[in-house]
């Protein structure tokens, strides 16, 4: 049995210990700007990853609509797939997530696995987007970006990779022009919103839409994300900051947490009168699923979407539940569609360890057989 001074010196040591990986971790802090941690000197980039901290993998403007634009990623494979994939993420964070660094990047894998990939960057919302619908993001710019890339590879159709809210978007427009649209993959993508599995969607049920825009306009970013972080309070507000002081002495480690904080306060301000029309048709509402929805005069029909269908989630989402994206085989009519699940969370999907090794690899696969 231990007396009562072994405990001093022990807890002593141990206060040592934490004192010197606090002033280790203070100054990988702030040298952290000086040295592009955590990248291999010979990545490709941008070349500004010591002051945004993220991995850019080279691509050039193709298509430009105001504050909308249509990146091509430079290739990295001697073989690439002859039908291109245009990937559409969520307006509510930024397409950043998929490029994060070099050994957490599912384009980066993509690219590597030969796919020829094209991206959509909404841009920063502002006063001029106010009153842009879903119609003018899905007919409009979505459908631009599709017509250019199929002109320019000469494509009567392309694939089509959906994410989170910009997955709804897609499924949306596959089902208005399913003639354009080769092969569909929607990646943890809400379809049927009537469930009590997220607390997002028993909040959205009760929530004041109306108010909402009317009082802010556009929905600053910074409100969504402090409604992200109330999913899980302790976990997102003070967990993760406890246990960054264990990692703070590694250089690399706490770059890759700063990367992270980086993506996920990047956060744009959402335009009103989509955000209003994806809470009331969608969250409270579930017209998609009713055959209800109503995309400026026509009709949304997901029996129109014929085309293949790889239907990707994560077992352990708190923001879309698995529920909600399974529930897509049950109103296309697609014959060849498949289900992929992966043990992992919304946004580990795309930065774990567990997934880099065999997401891309599965969707590339799966899109050269249906090339």
């Amino acid at each position: 049995m231990q007396t009562f001074p072994h405990k001093i010196k022990e807890s002593l040591n141990d206060l040592t210990s934490f004192t010197e990986s606090l002033k280790k971790g203070v100054e990988n802090l702030v040298s952290l700007d000086e040295r592009a941690s955590g990248f291999p000197d010979d990545h490709d980039s941008c070349g500004t990853c010591r002051t945004c901290r993220r991995c850019c993998s080279l691509k050039e403007v193709v298509f430009q609509d105001g504050k909308r634009t249509l990146y091509r990623y430079k290739q990295r494979a001697k073989k690439v797939n002859s039908v291109p994939t245009l990937m559409v993420y969520a307006m509510v964070n930024r397409y950043t997530m998929l490029d994060l660094q070099p050994n957490r990047s599912m384009i980066r894998n993509l690219l590597d696995e030969g796919q020829d990939l094209y991206i959509i960057d909404w841009g920063y919302t502002d006063r001029m987007d106010r009153f842009m619908t879903m119609e003018d993001y899905i007919d409009g710019f979505i459908n631009d970006c599709v017509d250019h890339i199929r002109e320019k590879h000469k494509l009567d159709s392309i694939n089509l990779i959906g994410i989170c809210q910009g997955g709804t978007f897609s499924t949306i427009y596959a089902a208005l022009y399913p003639e354009k649209i080769k092969n569909f993959i929607p990646i943890v993508t809400p379809v049927d919103f009537d469930t009590k599995a997220s607390l997002l969607n028993v909040w959205s049920t009760e929530f004041d839409a109306d108010l909402l825009i009317d009082a802010y306009g556009n929905v600053p970013g910074d409100m969504m994300n402090q409604a992200y972080t109330m999913l899980q309070p302790f976990t997102l507000s003070i967990s993760k900051y406890i246990n960054m002081v264990n990692i703070m002495e590694d250089a690399d480690k706490l770059a890759d947490f700063l990367r992270m904080e980086t993506w996920i306060f990047d956060s744009p301000d959402q335009p009103g009168e989509t955000l209003r029309q994806f809470l009331k048709d969608l969250f409270q509402a579930n017209k998609l699923v009713k055959g209800q929805f109503v995309l400026g005069k026509r009709t949304v029909d997901l029996k129109n979407i014929t085309m293949p269908i790889l239907n990707i989630f994560a077992e352990f989402d708190t923001l879309v539940p698995p529920v909600s994206s399974k529930a897509l085989r049950d109103h296309v009519s697609s014959k060849d569609i498949q289900d992929l699940s992966f043990p992992v969370g919304h946004i580990g999907i795309f930065v774990s360890g567990k997934t880099q090794k065999t997401l891309a690899p599965k969707i590339s696969e799966w899109l050269n057989a249906r090339a």
